[in-house]
C-alpha cells in the first residue's frame, strides 16, 4: 500500500532514467507572475469577447498577449515571441479600427 503512495518526483528519481522529464519551466521568477497574469488577462479577454464587450475586449487582450510577448523574450523562446508580436499587432489594429470608427 505505501509502494502506490509513493510521490511522482521520487519515482522518477528511482527510475533513474534518461527519458524521464522533469518540468523545467521557471517557478517562482518574474516570468512565472508574468505568464499567469497574462494568462489570466487572454481569458478575461474571452470572456469579454464571448459577451460581445468591444472594444474592451481588445485592450484586455492586448494587454495579456503583451506580457506572454515578455515571457518569450525572457525565456529566448522565438515561438511566444512570433505568435505574441503577431497577436499585439493584431489587437492594435482592432484598436486603432474602432477608434477610427468612433
Amino acid at each position: 500500500m505505501d509502494k502506490k503512495r509513493e510521490k511522482l518526483d521520487d519515482k522518477i528519481k528511482a527510475l533513474d532514467s534518461t527519458r524521464v522529464f522533469k518540468k523545467v519551466t521557471p517557478k517562482g521568477d518574474l516570468s512565472w507572475y508574468i505568464k499567469w497574469t497574462s494568462s489570466i488577462f487572454i481569458l478575461a479577454g474571452m470572456a469579454l469577447t464571448s459577451a460581445n464587450v468591444h472594444p474592451l475586449n481588445l485592450v484586455i487582450h492586448l494587454i495579456g498577449v503583451s506580457g506572454w510577448f515578455v515571457v518569450g523574450m525572457l525565456w529566448h523562446d522565438r515561438a511566444l515571441i512570433f505568435l505574441n508580436a503577431v497577436a499585439i499587432g493584431v489587437f492594435l489594429m482592432g484598436i486603432v479600427n474602432t477608434i477610427s470608427i468612433w
